[in-house]
């Protein structure tokens, strides 16, 4: 596969090489490199690669590193979620300190969508627009009739298990009939929140609001954004027979190709994006010469695990829409800054 050797960034033994984009006015003599939206549009391409219930993998290409982790750091930070902030706790009678079963509740994810839901202010009302009500009342008893000998947990006791699903909705105002068939309630019903025995309870009303990663990681919409840069191995010289085995293992498995009849070594270019570019094959000195390893700077392999009420291919999209806001507030200052006689303040997004 022939890449333009600008966007290449090369990985040596001890270095990297051309790490700094080159694509700007002025570095390439009589070269025109200004910013083209049509340009823009023809180079920049979105390619999904997986997608399932809770993760996608897609291609981004065409634009600069400081585009994509900006992307990634908004879908860490700054893309809003549902998630519990205030905990009463009425009764807790297991071993578990109050502040703690307060804080695995606020990491419980919940299934709503926040686009349903403002975002409560400093000094707000509750509303039932921008809270949610969930209960908590859970209680562990003796199983009046275990089976003979038993001594497990579950076969002993009743209610032995304080799981997410226990949480309990209870709708305010409108929100009965905002919500519909879709009432709010955890990603994940399994999740233990702690273990009871008879006697022990737990009673409590939790609230849920609207707010982004960057005020508490609770309210991340994903477990993991990140992007890896997509590896570009060039086979400079036919490897020789004889090492053609020592070389497919210096990869990842499937990467390197050897053929069967011919021994010639290839480089499997749809499994290539699997290699981690380990630089094991430099180390040995009889492929000095042989192969170049480097990375395309403009192809980002990104890697998105939902774990909230977003479907992973609209989580992108969120993105997107945040950091259009984010450019519709600098071009709003640009504008007051062109023209100072306009007396109205810009608001900084939050």
């Amino acid at each position: 596969m022939s890449i333009d050797p600008r966007r290449l960034v090369g990985v040596k033994a001890e270095r990297v090489t051309n790490i700094s984009s080159t694509d700007f006015p002025g570095h390439y003599p009589g070269e025109d490199h200004s910013w083209d939206a049509q340009k823009f549009k023809q180079n920049l391409k979105v390619q999904v690669q997986r997608v399932s219930n809770r993760s996608i993998d897609f291609d981004l290409v065409g634009v600069d590193a400081s585009i994509a982790n900006a992307l990634r750091r908004i879908l860490l930070a700054e893309v809003p979620t549902i998630a519990i902030e205030h905990v009463y706790v009425y009764d807790n009678t297991t071993v578990i300190q109050d502040e703690v079963l307060a804080h695995r509740m606020g990491l419980i994810p919940l299934d709503v969508d926040p686009d349903m839901m403002t975002t409560l202010l400093p000094g707000d009302d509750l509303t039932d627009r921008n809270t949610l009500v969930f209960k908590v009342d859970f209680e562990c008893t003796r199983n009046p009739r275990p089976p003979p000998g038993a001594t497990e947990p579950e076969d002993l006791y009743l209610n032995h298990e304080l799981l997410s699903k226990h949480l309990s909705w209870h709708p305010e105002g409108e929100q009965k009939t905002y919500f519909g068939n879709h009432e709010p309630q955890p990603t994940n019903g399994d999740i233990v929140l702690a273990k009871l025995r008879p006697g022990q309870r737990v009673q409590m009303d939790l609230h849920a609001i609207k707010s982004v990663g960057k005020d508490h990681a609770k309210f991340s919409p994903v477990a993991t954004a990140s992007y890896r840069i997509l590896p570009h191995i060039s086979i400079l010289k036919p490897i020789p027979k004889e090492h053609a085995k020592k070389f497919q293992q210096c990869f990842a498995p499937g990467v390197v190709d050897i053929d069967p009849t011919t021994h010639a070594v290839s480089i499997n270019q749809k499994f290539v994006r699997n290699d981690t570019v380990t630089r094991e094959v430099l180390r040995h000195p009889e492929f000095e010469g042989y192969v170049e390893l480097s990375r395309v700077r403009d192809h980002f392999l990104f890697n998105i695990e939902s774990e909230s009420a977003y479907e992973p291919a609209r989580l992108f999209k969120e993105s997107i829409k945040v950091m259009k806001a984010k450019l519709a507030t600098v071009r709003a200052s640009v504008e007051l800054l062109r023209n100072p006689t306009r007396s109205e303040d810009v608001v900084m997004g939050s």
